[in-house]
């Protein structure tokens, strides 16, 4: 018999429970907004990852030329 510790914390998340808040509110009609700010809470914190993804590469590009 193992006794392995495996704990895995997985789960939703703030911004996957803001969006089904959000997703819920909106089918219920206590909120008007457009889908595309419904769903901000699913694309917003992938966005912010690219932009810091492309801030990282230029400047290792930059510090590369300077060599």
């Amino acid at each position: 018999m193992s006794d392995s510790n495996n704990t895995n914390k997985g789960g939703i998340g703030f911004c996957g429970l803001l969006a089904i808040a959000f997703i819920v509110l909106k089918l219920v009609g206590v909120i008007e907004w457009s889908w595309l700010w419904v769903l901000s809470p699913i694309w917003i914190p992938s966005v912010i990852v690219i932009i810091l993804l492309i801030i990282l590469i230029v400047l290792k590009i930059r510090c590369k030329r300077r060599k």
